[in-house]
């Protein structure tokens, strides 16, 4: 399992900058070409949708690395530590809408008069192109020319080569429209991308302003970031959660779906917990705050998203890497068909340095670079839009690679709500002197199996106390180990009996039944031997056999792994139609069946609850945690987080994750496809400057667009 982000370098110092004026990966890579090679550099992290770069570096004073970004005309301004993302102006200001407006009005009115008087180099046509590129191409030409100083061959070196070519050759109409259309394709691409900033804002800006809190002079109105842990708070009808809290009084039916997707209300009575963002939809609750605004499940999301959007795919670092290569590659191309296309051809140098201008602009990797990060973030969106949590384009890019899930059984298939079904002794002791016992060392323990018998336990002597245990030890995959009133006892399953050797006929009879049907077989253990058996059951999720029946049809096998014993695992997998199950296993177990499955299938995940699974979870190739909305550490450690308790996302991630795949390889056949072919007509003289924009912005509008198609997924 990779882990979602790279933890800070040691040693390192950390400054973070907020740059306007990079809003593509064109602007990240002449960052990188800038800032890398400075030998105290030691790592860049860039947030494109939030446009912030953070530095890892070992200056004594950040100030050079500020001075590199001004020579960029990067205009960094510097954030303090921990300070949250600003709002970004619009994509497309009045004040751009203007100057595009004049630009193109400009280039029209040139290509008139040129056609009208069939002269492109007349003081008319010169004063409207001049006015053209003043109003909308300043802002290439300039790119251009840093991106020269810097040795960075990029889309706008490639343009301004175009547009100044074509002013020395007297195209003077077709540079003010080469140059226009580029302004008019890189404003549309920037509304594109301002899209799906909103998506995730919309996903992650839902906590209320204020929160109604009790205090000594009654309730009032505060800011949440004000409101301390363990205060009480209050939510009416229609009013948003401001806080993760638990209910302490009242009932109240809320609509969970901006933090787990769920698409019904969710009713919610004392004990219950709150998430910041979901909505109250009926009913009045009183809550304790259980964690401050910044560390609320809402919080932890918007922070996993912004991380997870910054990372780049493994096929957006491909086409970043091609583009590396290939526009040199182009420039050398275009000098080639100028320099000997007259010499081996015929024809006037003029009308080939044209040509080479055509292709300059038609080869312009524009659709290419900006095509990726827009697809991933639309799938980062419309994941979390239905209560998934990609930790990262990787995991996004990468489930459609997936030939195997394994999955734990408590907790994930089962509600993890085992109940006490069976109680019986194996001597003299009374039934009830041994279920307290039992209660007594199982309350010292999380495991589900444990919670129900000392649920049981209170069911049955709600008003008793339980005895205290000393020296307790949990016996990881077997059982637990305690002194009660100075005797030492165990209680575990199956194979703790088989360690300690004291299994008899007559209870391996009782185990066996039990197990048989499904249950798990307890057993309490003291130093002559067993003295009782109980049975606890799990009871399935209703959905897992819809999520197991989903996975199959979209051809992904499936495996289930528990602790439990191997025939209760038969009899769970077949209600579910898994037809292989494993029992017995050990957290170490869990993890070797992990590497066999890999090498059986190839790429596999596996779907825990991200703690107890964690050696699983590490070794597959995709780590899934479930209901993670209640769980930080599961939302922090695992790969994919499943917010609620729904294991038929799994088939949703997964087909999700094909389309996504899809879309960018589409995206990389349309953005080469479009330009061979005009490559070919340029090559053949049947192209001109404008016709390669048009194409240039006709392939980067289409990408975008079908990137964006993810969000309505």
């Amino acid at each position: 399992m990779a882990q979602d982000k790279a933890p800070p370098p040691a040693g390192a110092r950390q400054v973070r900058y907020r740059i306007d004026k990079m809003d593509c990966p064109v602007e990240e890579r002449l960052i990188r070409n800038r800032l890398e090679p400075m030998a105290e550099i030691v790592r860049l992290d860039f947030n494109l949708l939030a446009r912030e770069l953070t530095v890892y570096h070992r200056f004594d004073d950040p100030q050079p690395i500020a001075d590199a970004l001004s020579s960029l005309d990067m205009a960094p301004r510097l954030l303090e530590a921990g300070a949250p993302a600003a709002a970004l102006p619009p994509a497309l200001s009045l004040r751009l809408k203007i100057l595009l407006a004049i630009s193109g009005l400009s280039a029209v009115g040139a290509e008139a008069i040129a056609w009208a008087t069939g002269k492109e180099t007349s003081w008319p046509v010169l004063i409207l192109v001049a006015l053209s590129i003043l109003s909308a191409g300043l802002p290439t030409l300039k790119k251009g020319w840093i991106a020269v100083k810097n040795r960075t061959l990029n889309i706008y070196f490639l343009m301004s080569l175009a547009v100044v070519g074509a002013v020395l050759i007297g195209k003077w109409p077709e540079a003010a429209m080469v140059i226009f259309l580029f302004a008019v394709a890189e404003a549309i691409e920037a509304l594109s991308l301002e899209r799906a900033r909103n998506a995730i804002r919309a996903l992650t800006a839902l906590a209320p302003e204020t929160a109604e809190v009790q205090t000594a002079d009654g309730w009032r109105e505060q800011p949440p970031a004000e409101v301390p842990v363990g205060s009480r708070i209050r939510v009416r009808t229609g009013a948003r959660v401001p806080l993760d809290a638990r209910v302490d009084s009242g009932h109240a039916a809320l609509n969970q779906a901006p933090i787990t997707g769920e698409s019904l209300a969710v009713d919610k009575q004392p004990g219950d917990p709150l998430y910041a963002g979901t909505i109250v939809t009926d009913g009045v609750v009183e809550a304790i705050v259980t964690a401050a605004a910044g560390d609320s499940t809402l919080a932890r999301i918007a922070t996993a998203i912004q991380d997870a959007q910054a990372q780049r795919a493994p096929t957006q670092r491909f086409v970043d890497q091609f583009a590396h290569y290939y526009t040199p590659a182009v420039v050398v191309v275009a000098a080639l068909v100028a320099v000997l296309g007259p010499t081996l051809l015929g024809g006037g140098w003029g009308e080939w340095i044209y040509q080479a201008l055509v292709i300059l602009v038609i080869a312009c990797p524009c659709a290419l670079v900006v095509s990726t990060p827009v697809t991933v973030v639309s799938g980062l969106a419309a994941a979390a839009r239905h209560g998934i949590l990609v930790k990262g384009g990787v995991f996004l890019e990468g489930g459609h690679r997936l030939k195997a899930i394994a999955f734990d059984k408590t907790g994930t298939l089962t509600r993890g709500e085992a109940a006490l079904t069976d109680a019986a002794t194996l001597g003299d002791m009374p039934l009830e002197r041994a279920l307290l016992i039992a209660a007594s060392l199982d309350e010292h323990s999380t495991h589900p199996v444990a919670r129900a018998l000392v649920d049981g336990w209170r069911e049955l002597q709600p008003a008793a106390s339980l005895l205290p245990v000393d020296t307790f030890k949990v016996l990881t995959g077997r059982g637990v180990r305690g002194f009660v009133e100075k005797q030492e006892w165990f209680l575990g399953n199956h194979r703790l009996v088989e360690e300690l050797g004291v299994c008899s006929p007559e209870l391996e009879k009782r185990l066996e039944l039990l197990e048989q049907s499904g249950k798990t077989a307890v057993v309490l253990i003291e130093p002559t031997g067993p003295v009782a058996v109980f049975g606890v059951a799990d009871t399935l999720r209703p959905e897992s056999a819809q999520a197991v029946a989903g996975l199959k049809a979209l051809g992904i096998a499936t495996v289930m792994l528990t602790g439990d014993n191997q025939r209760t695992a038969d009899v769970i997998a077949k209600q579910l139609g898994i037809e292989d199950a494993r029992g017995n296993l050990l957290p170490e177990d869990k993890q070797r069946v992990i590497a066999e499955l890999k090498a059986r299938h190839g790429e596999v995940g596996m779907l825990g609850d991200g703690v107890n699974d964690a050696p699983a979870l590490a070794r597959a190739d995709i780590g899934f945690a479930m209901g993670a909305a209640g769980t930080a550490t599961a939302l922090e450690t695992a790969d994919v987080a499943i917010m609620d308790d729904d294991p038929r996302k799994l088939a949703r991630f997964i087909d999700l994750s094909r389309h996504t795949a899809a879309i960018l390889k589409q995206n990389i056949a349309l953005a080469l496809g479009i330009k061979v072919v005009f490559l070919g007509l340029a090559l053949a003289g049947q192209a001109t400057l404008w016709m390669a924009v048009f194409a240039d912005m006709g392939s980067s509008l289409l990408v975008v667009f079908n990137g964006l198609r993810l969000l309505r997924k």
